[in-house]
């Protein structure tokens, strides 16, 4: 039902006014970030005092948990002050000791994200690593999790390509960025040996999931993409376009172990992309194919010959122990909004 008062709005209120709630939506979004860079620096700045206290002073548990009891008797609207969670920012504080926290990424991810920096991870680098990616991507709290469970940056540009030849010196480095090894899909739910059409459709089956493991920026353009070549039909398994890079990415499927032969039905694969599908503005497509085993030195002289830029990695699907699994999240909060604040 029409509101009445719209009959009398003067011209332009409507655009002025969805201009407006933008405008305060983002404002709010940017409060809400300095308020929490706000409480990290605060964190920081106590975990500084009480560690230097405890390497002074040898203070010990007993006087954490009687800090703490005054601090929340001082400010019981506040959440922050529990025993355990002084003693995280003690570990916090230690970790990054390097110059003013407000400069590094990790002030600008809420707490409970910290944690899971400080409680997963000992090595500062992949600390600093993982905080730089939650940041920029806007992960969650559950998703930096599974991230750092299953190990993305060790498998982050890690898989045999021939990108140094086949694409200039920066788009060789963005694409090999995106060329895990391998690819981990222990989010399907399988086990034992299946069939290439059953992983595929598991895939599209968690099709959230499967972006996520691709890695950011990547959009699912189709699955079995036809392509009508003089009569003879080919279809390419999955296809995908990164929309930072600005270029097609053709996945193909195998299950078995790499054999020469695939690299050159990939090439060819590539090859109908760039003339059917590919516009003037985009970069050169470039082929992943993902198996279920190979042997490197075949891959290497497969890739030695090929024209196009592609990589072959394997992945895995059943690999990580039960108590790593477990501790894993499930799919329904992996999938559920990416947020900024804390559960």
């Amino acid at each position: 039902m029409t509101d009445a008062r719209d009959l009398t709005l003067p011209k332009g209120y409507i655009d002025l006014l969805g201009e407006l709630k933008n405008r305060v939506r983002a404002a709010r979004t940017r409060a809400l970030r300095t308020v929490n860079t706000q409480l990290i620096e605060l964190y920081w700045s106590i975990g500084q005092d009480v560690s230097a206290q405890q390497e002074q002073q040898g203070w010990g548990s007993g006087v954490i948990k009687r800090l703490a009891d005054d601090l929340r008797a001082e400010f019981p609207e506040m959440k922050g002050f529990s025993a355990r969670n002084v003693q995280y920012m003690t570990t916090f504080a230690r970790a990054w000791n390097g110059g003013a926290i407000a400069q590094q990424p990790v002030a600008q991810l809420p707490w409970g994200h910290v944690t899971v920096l400080l409680d997963k991870l000992v090595d500062q680098e992949k600390r600093d690593w993982y905080a730089s990616e939650a940041v920029e991507h806007g992960w969650s709290r559950n998703v930096l999790m599974n991230m750092i469970m299953n190990k993305t940056l060790e498998r982050t540009g890690s898989a045999p390509s021939n990108f140094a030849q086949q694409l200039v010196a920066q788009d060789s480095e963005l694409a090999q960025q995106v060329a895990k090894d391998p690819y981990s899909f222990e989010f399907l739910g399988l086990s034992g040996e299946v069939a290439e059409r059953d992983l595929e459709q598991a895939l599209m089956d968690r099709i959230t999931e499967t972006l996520r493991e691709m890695g950011p920026g990547f959009a699912f353009v189709g699955r079995q993409v036809h392509f009508d070549v003089g009569g003879d039909d080919f279809y390419i398994d999955l296809l995908f376009f990164h929309v930072e890079q600005l270029r097609y990415y053709v996945v193909e499927l195998k299950t078995g172990k790499f054999q020469p032969e695939y690299a050159g039905k990939l090439n060819f694969y590539i090859a109908l992309v760039d003339d059917r599908l590919r516009c003037e503005t985009h970069a050169d497509t470039v082929g992943i194919l993902i198996c279920g085993s190979k042997n490197e030195h075949t891959v290497r002289y497969s890739l030695g010959r090929a024209t196009s830029p592609m990589a072959v990695a394997s992945y895995t699907y059943d690999a990580l122990p039960a108590d790593v699994r477990d501790e894993l999240p499930d799919a329904d909060r992996l999938t559920a909004a990416l947020d900024w604040t804390e559960d």
